[in-house]
C-alpha cells in the first residue's frame, strides 16, 4: 500500500486548524566552529515560549547530503515526496504569476544578469533590479520569434521572469544554463532526449537574440534560465488530507507551488503585515494555512549574517499575531537551509518547532539548530511533517485493527 494511500484511508475531518510557518532557508550555520547559527543569534522570545511549550526536532529537506532546490524544499513540507513528484522552478513560477500552463508548454525561470565584456557572469541577479524595469526588459524580449513555437515572457518579480515555449514536441529535459557562479558564461542549453533538444536549440536562439536586445543595458545585460519543466500531475490538499488548505505568500514561485497542490491563493500581500492580516480575515474559511518568509532565506544567499538575524527577529515578533487566533497545530521551520557563511541552500538538517495541546513535550528551552537536534521530534524526512501535524490535529485516524 502507498504512503499516500494510507494516509487517506486515516484522515478524519474536524474543525482544528493547523498553521505552517515557512521561514525559507531557516537552517544556517556559525561563522566560526563554537559560536551561534543566524537562528541561534537572534532574540526570539515568541518562538523560544513555543519551543518550551511545544516540540523540537531536525526535517531533512530530501535525502541526507541532498542539497534542495525550494521546489523540493516545499513538497517535502506539504507531504510529498520530493525524489517521486519532481516540479520544475518554471512551472512553479509561471503558475504562481496566475499563467495557465497548457499540455504542450515547457516553462523556465529567467534571471537577468550582468555580463562583462567578454560576456563572463560579474552578477547572477542583476543587482535586483526593481520590477518596473524587469518589466521593460520584459518588453523588448517579447518581440523575439522563434520557428514553430509560440512564445511568453512574463515578469515576475525584481531581476525574475518566466519563458513559455508552446509547441508541439517539446521535451523539459533541458539543463540549467546558470552555472551558479560569477566569473564564467552562461551555460549553453543542451537536451537529454530529441524533443528536449529541440527545446534547447530553441532556447539558445532566443538567448542569443536577447543578448543583442540587452546589449546596452548598464545592468541586465543578460540572461539565464533555469527550472525547465510542464505542467506537472499532483493529488491536491482535499484528496490527501481532507483539508481546505490556503497560501499566504508573496513571491510568485512559492504561490505557484501551493496552487500546483490544490491550495487557495488568498489576496495578494506584499508584505509579512499584509499576509497577517489575510489570515486573521480569512481564518474561518480554512483548515490550514501555509505562510511563506522568504527573507531569511534572501540574505543567507547575500551572505549577510546579521540581516538574516534580523530578518528572523521580525518573523518572531509576528508569531503572537499567529498564536491569539487560537491554531490547533503550529508549526515552524523551513524548507531548507541557507547558511550565510554558504551563501547558498546547504543539505543541513533544517530545526523544526511543532506546537500543539497534545504535543509531549522534551526538555528545549529555545528554538535554535542545537536544540532541535536533540529535541522529541528526533530527525525526520520532511515529507513526514504533514502527518505530524495531521495527528496532532487530532485529524489521522488508528491504523489497523
Amino acid at each position: 500500500m502507498k504512503w499516500h494511500d494510507v494516509l487517506q484511508s486515516l484522515v478524519e475531518k474536524n474543525d482544528h486548524k493547523i498553521v505552517l510557518l515557512v521561514a525559507d532557508g531557516l537552517g544556517g550555520l556559525p561563522r566560526s566552529p563554537g559560536e551561534k547559527t543566524e537562528l541561534e543569534s537572534a532574540q526570539t522570545p515568541h518562538m523560544d515560549r513555543l519551543a518550551r511549550e511545544g516540540t523540537l526536532g531536525m526535517s531533512i529537506p530530501v535525502k541526507p547530503g541532498i542539497t534542495p532546490g525550494s521546489g523540493p524544499g516545499h513538497l517535502g513540507l506539504f507531504g510529498y515526496d520530493p525524489l517521486e513528484f519532481v516540479i520544475g522552478r518554471g512551472a512553479l513560477e509561471a503558475t504562481g504569476i496566475g499563467f495557465h500552463l497548457e499540455e504542450n508548454d515547457v516553462a523556465a525561470r529567467g534571471n537577468f544578469c550582468t555580463l562583462d565584456a567578454q560576456g563572463n557572469i560579474t552578477d547572477r541577479r542583476a543587482g535586483r533590479i526593481p520590477t518596473p524595469e524587469c518589466q521593460r526588459l520584459v518588453e523588448k524580449l517579447r518581440t523575439i520569434r522563434l520557428p514553430e513555437v509560440e512564445l511568453f515572457v512574463e515578469p515576475v518579480r525584481e531581476h525574475r521572469f518566466v519563458l513559455v515555449l508552446r509547441g508541439s514536441g517539446l521535451g523539459d529535459a533541458v539543463n540549467d544554463t546558470d552555472p551558479q557562479a560569477t566569473g564564467v558564461p552562461p551555460l549553453e542549453a543542451q537536451g537529454t532526449d530529441p524533443p528536449s533538444r529541440r527545446t534547447a536549440e530553441l532556447v539558445n536562439q532566443f538567448v542569443a537574440q536577447a543578448r543583442r536586445l540587452l546589449a546596452e543595458e548598464p545592468r541586465a545585460n543578460g540572461l539565464t534560465l533555469r527550472g525547465f519543466s510542464a505542467r506537472p500531475q499532483l493529488p491536491s490538499y482535499e484528496e490527501l488530507y481532507g483539508l481546505r488548505a490556503a497560501a499566504l505568500a508573496v513571491y510568485p514561485m512559492y504561490r505557484g507551488l501551493a496552487r500546483l497542490v490544490g491550495m487557495e491563493l488568498v489576496g495578494q500581500p506584499q508584505t509579512l503585515e499584509e499576509q497577517l492580516e489575510l489570515l486573521r480575515e480569512n481564518w474561518d474559511r480554512f483548515d490550514f494555512f501555509f505562510i511563506h518568509y522568504k527573507y531569511t532565506d534572501s540574505t543567507g544567499e547575500d551572505g549577510n549574517f546579521e540581516a538574516k538575524v534580523q530578518k528572523i527577529q521580525e518573523l518572531d515578533a509576528a508569531v503572537p499575531q499567529i498564536v491569539e487566533l487560537g491554531p490547533s497545530v503550529l508549526v515552524i521551520t523551513g524548507d531548507h537551509s541557507t547558511p550565510s557563511k554558504l551563501r547558498s541552500h546547504s543539505w543541513h538538517p533544517v530545526p523544526v518547532l511543532l506546537w500543539a495541546d497534545s504535543c509531549r513535550t522534551d526538555a528545549c528551552t529555545s528554538f535554535g539548530e542545537s536544540e532541535a537536534v536533540r529535541g522529541g521530534l528526533g530527525q525526520f524526512e520532511a515529507q513526514y511533517l504533514m502527518p505530524l501535524a495531521l495527528a496532532h490535529a487530532g485529524r489521522l485516524g488508528k491504523y489497523g485493527a
